[in-house]
């Protein structure tokens, strides 16, 4: 059976992969912070749908917990086939308000892990063939303080490392979301409407899930679900970046 490690595995899209996998009958590898979190789900995935999965709590912003997944990920006698890069937060604030030592967590986590797990799963799957999808966002297309530099970072890596490792048979895939019901806008302080975006605007976390796997499998190197979200990204092509960094300001995504 084919093994997914999923990092921000707890709540959110996290949670939505684990799912999604399990009933695909993958075995699973769960990473996030809260062990509590990650066995209440690893509980009902077994139950569910009879596969394994591993427990694994780690704290990506910090180097051990980085090391504790990347040396997972190496593992050449029990490899994993699909990496998703899916942990990460938001930051309630403007770059200049937030306390600078958030936002370099939030870099870490967003970036360095993201790249540091990628350089541990090739380890294995280069040659072997793999998966690798990388959670990023529709803001990455999008001039809007660090999130979006961080997604867009990560969009244009997961880009070339398609290209580069494609020979090799690993297909690396950016998910770009914009708006999705998930926990991650409740854990900055916000509900649902509070963003200031139509509610047409908002994904279903398991919509996401399916198109962004779906896409992973067909070797895309950019996923952005729902065709609303896609006209969003070409208007960003032809608009003026200070007309676009001005509508992202009314919202996170």
């Amino acid at each position: 059976m084919p093994t997914a490690l999923i990092t921000g595995a707890s709540a959110g899209l996290g949670a939505e992969f684990a799912r999604q996998l399990a009933r695909r009958r993958a075995d699973l590898v769960l990473v996030a912070r809260s062990e509590e979190s990650l066995s209440a789900l690893a509980g009902e995935l077994r139950g569910e749908w009879g596969v394994a999965v591993e427990v694994l709590p780690a704290d990506l912003s910090e180097e051990a917990g980085v090391e504790l997944v990347a040396a997972r990920l190496r593992d050449r006698d029990d490899p994993i086939d699909l990496l998703v890069n899916n942990a990460g937060f938001g930051l309630p604030l403007q770059f200049a308000d937030n306390d600078i030592e958030d936002e370099v967590r939030h870099l870490r986590v967003h970036v360095e892990a993201s790249m540091r797990l990628m350089h541990a799963a090739l380890q294995t799957m280069r040659g072997r063939g793999g998966r690798i999808i990388n959670v990023a966002s529709v803001a990455g297309f999008i001039s809007r303080s660090t999130y979006s530099a961080c997604k867009a970072w990560l969009i244009d890596f997961s880009r070339w490392a398609n290209i580069a490792y494609g020979p090799d048979g690993v297909s690396v895939t950016a998910l770009c979301p914009g708006f999705t019901h998930t926990s991650f806008h409740e854990r900055m302080g916000l509900a649902v409407g509070e963003e200031g975006v139509s509610t047409f605007l908002w994904l279903d976390a398991r919509d996401v899930v399916r198109e962004g796997l779906r896409d992973a499998a067909r070797g895309k190197a950019v996923s952005i679900p729902s065709v609303r979200y896609k006209a969003v990204v070409a208007a960003t092509k032809v608009l003026p970046r200070s007309l676009t960094a001005a509508v992202a300001r009314r919202g996170r995504v």
